[in-house]
């Protein structure tokens, strides 16, 4: 006589696994009701419909920012999926919650996927997942920063994070930290400040502005200048302690922080959107 599994043997396997009712009893029965060979078999499903869907595009998915108890670590994780259906899912974005509360501990993508997650590796859950969904899942992303004071922000919908790190430790940083964090979120600035904006961009920007200055038929001699001049606009507009902070519109996101403490600085920010 064939193994039929029990309704608590089915609800157990599913807590564990996340897999569907339908899934779990089948895997229950195949397995002769041993729990941890069922387990094998919902996770051999998953290596197989991984295998399927490995050349698909993970574009939708779960972006989040986490910052250890000292505020001196931070880690952007993006969980991509393939469909914004499951991206919304609520067991998908705490998956995403709980491996970039994991990734805090590491450096790399690489040391992270082979981390223990609840017995089995990250890599092994994130197949397993794959098998319980039907999607490809991966870590689309990893980025860590390192400093003071440390804040993140999640835009609403897990598409967009920011982490901040400043100078130092004082009364109402964090708070401050997490308001220029919401600023790169929404202005996405290309550097922290002038000194960090890449040569190739600088070169754009000022051979735009000459070719645009030159079209509108300015004298030869003055466009050197005058670019120069549109590419220090550009650096207010597109570096994050030079824009104009999204609170007011008007004081730049520098002082904004010196507000909290003259010798307080943005040393660095990290941001991922999908």
């Amino acid at each position: 006589m064939s193994y039929k599994a029990t309704a608590a043997e089915v609800s157990k396997l599913r807590n564990a696994t996340g897999a569907g009712m339908m899934d779990s009893k089948k895997a229950l029965e195949e397995a002769g009701g041993d729990f941890d060979k069922a387990v094998e078999v919902l996770r051999k499903q998953g290596q197989k419909v991984a295998a399927k869907r490995a050349d698909r595009e993970s574009t939708e998915g779960a972006v989040i920012a986490k910052v250890n108890a000292g505020a001196n670590k931070g880690v952007i994780i993006a969980l991509g999926c393939e469909t914004d259906f499951v991206a919304k899912n609520e067991a998908f974005v705490q998956l995403a919650h709980d491996i970039a509360e994991l990734a805090l501990n590491f450096d790399s993508k690489e040391d992270l996927l082979k981390a223990d997650f609840n017995g089995i590796s990250v890599e092994e859950k994130l197949i397993e997942q794959t098998g319980v969904i039907g999607e490809k899942i991966e870590i689309a992303n990893f980025q860590t920063i390192e400093g003071f004071s440390l804040n993140g922000y999640i835009h609403a919908g897990n598409r967009i994070a920011a982490i901040v790190a400043l100078s130092g430790e004082y009364e109402g940083a964090k708070e401050v930290a997490y308001d220029v964090a919401m600023q790169v979120a929404a202005m996405n600035p290309v550097a922290l400040d002038e000194t960090q904006v890449s040569q190739s961009v600088i070169d754009t920007e000022l051979a735009i502005a000459k070719e645009q200055l030159a079209a509108e038929g300015k004298p030869e001699n003055m466009i050197e200048n005058i670019a120069k001049g549109k590419l220090q606009k550009f650096f207010k507009e597109n570096t994050l302690v030079h824009q104009a902070s999204i609170k007011d519109g008007k004081t730049s996101v520098q002082d904004v922080v010196k507000a909290v403490n003259a010798d307080l600085k943005v040393t660095g920010f990290i941001r991922y959107s999908l």
